[in-house]
């Protein structure tokens, strides 16, 4: 996160501050995370975006303590028979607190040619790394020519 991301939220009177683990840095704003996701080098629609199979379990785990609940979610264990990886799992992050919202902001973009297609919203990761948008939207994207 560069510091003028902070500084743009003091002058919005916002709460900004980084989220650096794992080998990410994240910005929070206001008790939102924001979670970039470059999801193909080449132009691909917004339902081909998958999360890659060697995903460190604490970015699957971010989706699931912050990110966009199914309103059936899972069934509930028995405190007495859940392990700890399963507690693990839907515990929201301590930096966070339990009422940080994910919002998502998934691009394609390539070296030559900038970013193709940026869409943000609520995403929900699904069991087959695949995600499920309850709210999205396509933002436009600007022209820049090249010197």
């Amino acid at each position: 996160m560069s510091p003028s991301l902070e500084s743009y939220a003091k002058n919005l009177a916002e709460t900004a501050r980084q989220l650096r683990e794992w080998g990410y840095e994240y910005a929070v704003i206001n008790d939102h995370a924001l979670f970039p996701f470059r999801y193909a080098d080449k132009p691909r629609p917004l339902d081909r975006a998958r999360l890659s199979s060697n995903a460190s379990p604490t970015r699957r785990r971010l989706f699931r303590a912050h990110g966009s609940q199914s309103p059936d979610g899972l069934f509930e264990v028995d405190s007495g028979l859940a392990t700890e990886e399963y507690l693990g799992l839907h515990e929201a992050f301590e930096e966070l607190g339990a009422s940080t919202r994910l919002v998502c902001a998934f691009f394609t973009t390539d070296a030559e040619n900038g970013i193709h297609v940026i869409h943000w919203g609520e995403a929900r990761l699904e069991p087959d790394r695949t995600f499920t948008w309850p709210y999205r939207e396509q933002l436009p994207v600007a022209t820049v020519l090249l010197e």
